[in-house]
């Protein structure tokens, strides 16, 4: 069952611009990613989500309220991180905490200081227009995790971050995640939806293209390897009337099904084998076959 649900939602900025028939659900307790490219659509559905936007077509809902016409109820409950953070300039650090937690009536800043401590956030007398990218982001951050939301919607959340920080803000998820949070997560970084999705959906040109489990891609029914032989004759001699094979020099690049391992590795103690390597499965090939030229088309349109 849902807890949140994009049903049919479409917004037509005209040209092929914008989002559409845009179909999929976030379990509660879920973490879901939301993958595409800059344009492709990401922020156009979560600022649809929020009640921001008005859809032309479809509904969204969050735990069965609309968040259209009942935006002030779903939204009180909900952590979000904007892709482009807009702090007031003329605030300091200091200010923009406070203004949060007033709007927010949050009287424990308990958790607000945690946060504070654990991304290393200092200098918070300075002005906003001064802070860099990095301090920017960590402040938003803050901001969407300091009032123990039931929900996080964050988009690009590790933009301007150094991989210090993006780890810690992996960790600072999958602890969210054991609490029963449900988080949607728009990224174009694949490291970071790997680490804390449960499923992931992939959005091109304002399109919903693909929706996986993440546990299936990785731990499917196919297995691939990679075999260094000694010389390129035996490699094209192996790889002869074999299915799912790519020859490369002296190496051999091999997918097949898990229960027929035993029987590969039987056949290739037959040659002379320098190195024998599984290769993993990675969400950035699952992403490319979507936009791999064969699959190309306008991808400037969605926004």
């Amino acid at each position: 069952m849902g807890y949140i649900k994009i049903d049919n939602v479409s917004k037509d900025y005209g040209q092929g611009r914008g989002i559409f028939n845009i179909n999929f659900e976030v379990k509660k307790g879920e973490v879901f990613g939301y993958l595409g490219p800059n344009g492709a659509g990401k922020t156009t559905t979560i600022r649809t989500l929020l009640g921001f936007i008005k859809a032309d077509s479809g509904q969204i809902t969050i735990d069965n309220v609309n968040t259209w016409k009942g935006h002030h109820l779903t939204n009180a409950n909900i952590g979000y991180l904007p892709g482009e953070i807009n702090f007031p300039s003329s605030m300091n650090g200091y200010e923009v905490l406070k203004w949060n937690a007033e709007l927010r009536n949050v009287n424990d800043l308990t958790l607000q200081n945690e946060l504070i401590e654990y991304f290393e956030l200092k200098n918070l007398h300075t002005k906003v227009k001064r802070m860099s990218k990095g301090m920017k982001q960590k402040l938003g951050i803050i901001c969407a995790f300091m009032h123990d939301p039931d929900t996080l919607i964050l988009d690009e959340p590790t933009s301007g971050l150094d991989p210090l920080m993006q780890d810690k803000f992996v960790r600072l998820i999958k602890k969210e995640k054991e609490k029963g949070k449900t988080i949607l997560m728009s990224s174009h970084m694949f490291n970071e939806i790997e680490k804390t999705c449960d499923r992931v959906a992939i959005i091109r040109a304002g399109n919903i293209v693909s929706i996986f489990d993440l546990k299936e891609i990785f731990d499917g029914e196919e297995e691939t390897f990679e075999i260094t032989f000694k010389d390129e004759k035996t490699a094209k001699k192996y790889a002869k009337n074999k299915d799912n094979v790519i020859v490369e020099g002296n190496a051999v690049r091999i997918t097949i099904i898990r229960h027929d391992v035993d029987d590969f590795l039987k056949g290739i103690n037959k040659y002379e084998v320098i190195k024998l390597i599984e290769v993993k499965k990675t969400l950035e090939e699952v992403f490319m076959s979507y936009y791999s030229s064969k699959n190309k088309g306008d991808d400037n349109h969605a926004i």
